[in-house]
């Protein structure tokens, strides 16, 4: 009589595909990082609050990583480790923010330069980090988070548009660069979403007149985003979505939107 063997995990079982997300401690960050893991992703969430990260760690089982992406010691740090515990499949370059919304006559110099820091040069410096884990995996994906002001303009937004821009630039340019390896590189532009800190850091704190950003329609929220995000990163890979607009209904342009209550 003979005593069936159960079967043995082989070195040839699939593993879980391990992501890198920014900005992960609210809003797009922290829905992305909910909906990878509920889709069977590694991941290591990156932000600079760590009681937050904490937390979604926590009730995700994501890994959290607090660095701060304007901090070059920083990222070389997150790059040391993502190398030394498994390497990198993906990275979400989501970190990034609007601050003000003066006409360019006004504007402050100081905030320009944070929003360049932070949307520009952050995301230049966490690509450059992990670029090469990404060559190493053999079919990387550098997903990008730009936005709607990346590819129009508005009064009072020069700032923002501006960075934009320069970060929609930056995503272009690496995807010519890149051409004929196994890298995809994408780039989503969300319209308005409401978040719980977005337009709120824009305005200094004042919540009444973040609120008047989302009122008489409905706005994206986070989780919308985040769908975008799983879809393009779960395609067969030879198919890169190069660029993916994602804007509210009610919203045609950056500041034409119906306000008709629904």
């Amino acid at each position: 009589m003979s005593t069936a063997v159960p079967e043995q995990p082989t070195s040839s079982t699939p593993r879980a595909r391990r992501a890198l997300v920014t900005g992960a401690s609210s809003g797009i960050g922290a829905a992305t990082v909910r909906r990878l893991r509920a889709e069977g992703w590694d991941v290591v969430a990156l932000a600079r609050r760590g009681d937050r990260l904490a937390a979604l760690a926590e009730e995700t089982g994501a890994e959290a990583f607090v660095a701060d992406i304007t901090v070059a010691d920083d990222i070389e740090r997150l790059a040391a480790y993502l190398g030394a515990t498994g390497g990198l499949d993906a990275v979400v370059n989501n970190a990034g923010g609007a601050l003000g919304l003066e006409p360019v006559a006004d504007a402050d110099l100081d905030l320009w330069r944070r929003m360049y820091e932070l949307n520009v040069l952050g995301t230049l410096r966490v690509t450059q980090a992990v670029l090469p884990l990404l060559r190493a995996s053999g079919a990387g994906d550098i997903l990008i988070v730009t936005s709607t002001a990346a590819h129009g303009t508005y009064e009072g937004g020069a700032g923002y548009t501006g960075v934009k821009h320069a970060e929609r630039m930056l995503t272009q340019t690496l995807r010519w660069e890149l051409v004929g390896e196994p890298l995809r590189v994408i780039e989503i532009s969300p319209g308005n979403v409401a978040t719980e800190e977005f337009s709120l850091v824009r305005f200094d704190g004042d919540a009444e007149r973040a609120a008047k950003v989302y009122e008489g329609y409905q706005p994206l929220v986070a989780d919308d985003i985040a769908d975008t995000i799983a879809w393009t990163l779960t395609r067969p890979a030879h198919v890169n979505v190069d660029l993916l607009i994602v804007r509210p209904r009610a919203q045609a342009h950056n500041t034409k939107i119906a306000r008709t209550g629904v």
